[in-house]
């Protein structure tokens, strides 16, 4: 069974995923801006919805992923903050100013995280070396890293992503995000051999875009059709 993930940045898109059949919500707030940590009550309400794991985002702001002292408490207080609120997972990412992983901080963020499964986000996707940085995940102890194989879109990074897939070789997955659309979430799988996929999948509805369930719904049956 291949998995879909659904970004959800409001309580709407986040129910939608649970209509849709998705598995797994990565919640977060502020989608134009790439996506920060929610709120507290964010979190609870969508720990209410059932059927489906809760996943939620640890980034304080905009902009680069270099991180000083007082950021990084502010990401273990968040985490130990979404922990206490039932979260199943957190998705994280700190790296240095020259494009490395930055291990100390990823070390004390997962420490901090205990107990459920980490993602390193894309982060990953500003890495000067993205083969040692996958390297470096592993090593790291996440159970999967977020990325568009470094290009705009997921569909764009499908050469780099199928050489993730295979230098990961199961020891820890892959989930290609970025721009994924119901029309080329299959092939993006199909062509890397990942087998699980990020997406917002939104519509417009009253004037906002938000996640459709009907979307989510179409890309859940395409990527689980035999072949």
């Amino acid at each position: 069974m291949r998995i879909v993930e659904i970004c959800a940045g409001d309580i709407q898109s986040a129910q939608a995923a649970v209509l849709g059949g998705a598995q797994r919500i990565e919640l977060c707030s502020a989608l134009p801006l790439d996506g920060l940590t929610p709120s507290a009550g964010l979190i609870q309400a969508a720990r209410s919805l059932e059927g489906i794991k809760l996943h939620v985002l640890i980034r304080p702001r905009e902009g680069d992923f270099v991180y000083d002292a007082t950021e990084t408490e502010i990401m273990l207080h968040d985490i130990s903050l979404a922990k206490q609120l039932g979260a199943d997972g957190v998705v994280i990412g700190a790296l240095t100013p020259d494009g490395d992983i930055d291990i100390p901080t990823c070390r004390r963020l997962i420490a901090a995280a205990e107990g459920m499964q980490v993602t390193f986000h894309r982060a990953f996707d500003r890495c000067a070396d993205p083969h040692r940085a996958l390297e470096e995940i592993i090593a790291l102890g996440c159970s999967r890293l977020l990325t568009s194989g470094q290009a705009p879109t997921a569909e764009a990074g499908i050469p780099l992503l199928r050489e993730l897939v295979h230098q990961a070789n199961g020891r820890i997955i892959i989930m290609p995000g970025a721009g994924v659309t119901p029309a080329d979430a299959r092939r993006i799988l199909d062509e890397t051999g990942a087998t699980e996929i990020h997406g917002s999948f939104r519509s417009l509805h009253n004037g906002r875009l938000i996640t459709d369930a009907q979307l989510v719904r179409k890309v859940f049956t395409a990527l689980n059709r035999p072949h």
